[in-house]
């Protein structure tokens, strides 16, 4: 199949090229990378076959909104777009109204699996129509691991499921973090890196967040190479907003959105655990020691 991928960078790089993998023709545009198959979103278009199906990779917010919008005036009736973006959900909605106006499909696809996604495959939750869910669903299956594609709803379902799936992550590694520095300040001398490997063996907190934690702490016990500053890019944010609006509680989730909020008052050893597991699931940037 063919598919117009806009952002190349650190996802959507890995992406086009785990699709030319499986066979896939892929017309690769951005700006700021070299290794482009075109120069414009103009070009772009121009180069896809009717039919076109165009998948956006670009940051959620201005540039999404602003290729969302050019390519509401590039592309014909019958033409798809998907955001592959961490997009709010309800700008997907109306986003996918926009389009509809239009005769142009359009997908909202949550997607997981960071730098990792290229060799292990990605996990990807796409909201949308069922026509336009199938046309990309090659896609879709090409790109994921097994069993990590799902078609979760109609339009917007797919960042909203998303949005949730990192409001969980950011409780997930907020516990881990918190144990880390636990352990390492009891008056038992304990052998931290010792300890979270064994987690990783039988426990029922094994997982991939303990896995990439564990060996970072085994490289650097004391993660003393970044410093425990760490963003939020909005999911978390918006999960609290979401769980207030539909009176539903999410304590953890807040709180480990809140505990972001600290991180960056204080260089604390549970956020130096936080931005390390950030840099190595999803290769974010970290911030040197102060």
């Amino acid at each position: 199949m063919q598919i117009g991928m806009i952002g190349l960078g650190r996802m959507g790089g890995n992406m086009a090229e785990r699709l030319r993998r499986h066979g896939h023709e892929v017309v690769g545009f951005d700006p700021a990378v070299a290794t482009r198959d075109v120069d414009s979103l103009v070009a772009l278009v121009e180069a896809l076959a009717p039919p076109r199906a165009v998948w956006s990779m670009v940051p959620a917010g201005e540039a999404t909104e602003s290729t969302i919008a050019a390519l509401a005036d590039l592309l014909d009736a019958g033409d798809l777009v998907v955001d592959g973006g961490n997009s709010y959900a309800r700008d997907s909605q109306r986003r996918h109204a926009l389009l509809a106006d239009r005769g142009i499909a359009f997908v909202d696809a949550g997607v997981s699996g960071g730098i990792w996604g290229l060799e292990a495959g990605y996990c990807i939750m796409a909201g949308g129509e069922p026509d336009a869910v199938g046309r990309v669903t090659p896609i879709f299956e090409a790109l994921v691991t097994e069993g990590g594609f799902a078609h979760v709803g109609g339009p917007g379902a797919g960042h909203f499921t998303k949005m949730v799936h990192n409001g969980v992550e950011y409780a997930l590694m907020q516990a881990y973090a918190e144990g880390y520095e636990l352990l390492g300040a009891a008056d038992l001398d304990i052998d931290v890196p010792a300890a979270l490997e064994v987690w990783r063996h039988g426990s029922v907190v094994r997982s991939w967040l303990l896995d990439l934690l564990a060996e970072a702490v085994a490289e650097d016990p004391g993660l003393s190479g970044v410093r425990g500053w760490v963003e939020d890019s909005g999911e978390g944010r918006w999960t609290v907003e979401e769980a207030i609006a539909a009176s539903v509680a999410v304590p953890a989730i807040t709180a480990a959105l809140f505990a972001r909020f600290s991180s960056r008052q204080a260089d604390a050893p549970a956020m130096r655990a936080l931005a390390t597991l950030r840099q190595r699931f999803g290769g974010h940037a970290t911030r040197p020691p102060a």
